[in-house]
């Protein structure tokens, strides 16, 4: 089983400059702030955005947030979901709490034409960019910002482990063993191939104590669950008010067996939900998964696990200790 804590006296990046590990507190591991597409976005604005409006949205919520206890949220918002370290940093400056940024590239298919002729090997050659952009991200900041990115993440859907989608993973493993910085996922349980994600990355010497295999609790099938706890990664458990893809009643139950088995250790809670998303836009959140918000945990879940017998100690292990554990860099080169 996965160790928990980390070292409280190392420093995490967040929007705001290095934060203490002890002082990251309550945390939410798998959220977006805003997801959007630039292309579209430029010419075709959808007719809910507004920035303004988004980010005053944005440091409402976050600052309720606060005040239910929660002191660290991680944007997983990446490259190819429209990541804005700008407009981030505008929600950043006005609250409360630590805002943890994440670079990779979201892709579960094909990378942009761009990354096709660049590269080792490639028409117009060169170091592969993916690498650069992780590594940029991580060590020198987004852009002009300065800020670091804290986490790695790479995505593996219903298309399966396509060449570009392989490329972003190891990508992410090599800048994870540059920097230590933890390596996150989109899976999709349906399919299994959480196990896919999680044996490319340890063969790869990724270790297990800084990687979570994102999404594992829409699965209903407890068999699949044990075999990717078995492989010692952290299972994100990400996704609660997320209607449209599982039920928290399921969710919940998935949890409370998992922890009475003894794996709090290995659990992340999260909502993986969004301030604002061209995907999933506000008006149709409102009217089809109205608990799809950032404090679904802290006023229904986490009171619901308590009823179903889960102690305050496994819900500190799974909201503090464990996050602390994945968000505090692991030794460069670190093996399982």
């Amino acid at each position: 089983m996965t160790g928990v804590g980390g070292d409280p006296s190392a420093a995490v990046p967040t929007y705001r400059g290095s934060v203490d590990a002890a002082d990251l507190g309550w945390t939410l591991t798998h959220e977006h702030l805003f997801v959007l597409f630039p292309e579209l976005d430029r010419e075709h604005p959808h007719p809910e955005w507004d920035p303004d409006a988004a980010v005053a949205s944005a440091v409402r919520g976050l600052e309720e947030l606060f005040d239910l206890g929660v002191r660290t949220v991680v944007d997983l918002t990446v490259p190819g979901l429209g990541r804005s370290a700008e407009l981030v940093g505008r929600v950043a400056r006005r609250v409360r709490v630590n805002i943890v940024a994440a670079t990779g590239w979201y892709t579960d298919d094909v990378l942009p034409p761009y990354f096709r002729t660049h590269g080792p090997g490639r028409l117009v050659g060169g170091p592969d960019p993916l690498v650069e952009i992780l590594r940029r991200d991580v060590v020198d900041g987004i852009g002009e910002t300065g800020v670091r990115a804290g986490v790695l993440k790479a995505v593996t859907d219903a298309p399966g482990l396509t060449p570009d989608v392989v490329r972003v993973m190891e990508a992410a493993a090599t800048v994870h063993h540059e920097t230590g910085v933890p390596v996150t996922t989109h899976s999709n349980p349906a399919l299994r191939n959480g196990l896919d994600q999680a044996r490319f990355f340890l063969e790869r010497g990724v270790p297990a104590s800084h990687l979570v295999i994102g999404h594992s609790g829409d699965s209903t099938d407890l068999d699949y669950v044990l075999e990717l706890v078995d492989t010692g990664a952290t299972l994100g458990m990400d996704r609660f008010g997320m209607s449209h893809t599982g039920d928290d009643t399921t969710r919940i139950a998935m949890v409370a067996e998992l922890v009475r088995r003894g794996y709090a250790s290995q659990l992340v809670l999260s909502h993986d939900s969004a301030y604002f998303s061209r995907i999933t836009p506000p008006s149709w959140r409102r009217t089809n998964a109205p608990h799809w918000t950032p404090d679904h945990l802290s006023r229904r879940v986490v009171p619901t696990l308590r009823d179903q017998g889960v102690d305050d100690a496994a819900i500190e292990t799974m909201m503090i200790a464990n996050p602390r554990r994945l968000l505090t860099a692991a030794p460069v080169g670190a093996v399982r």
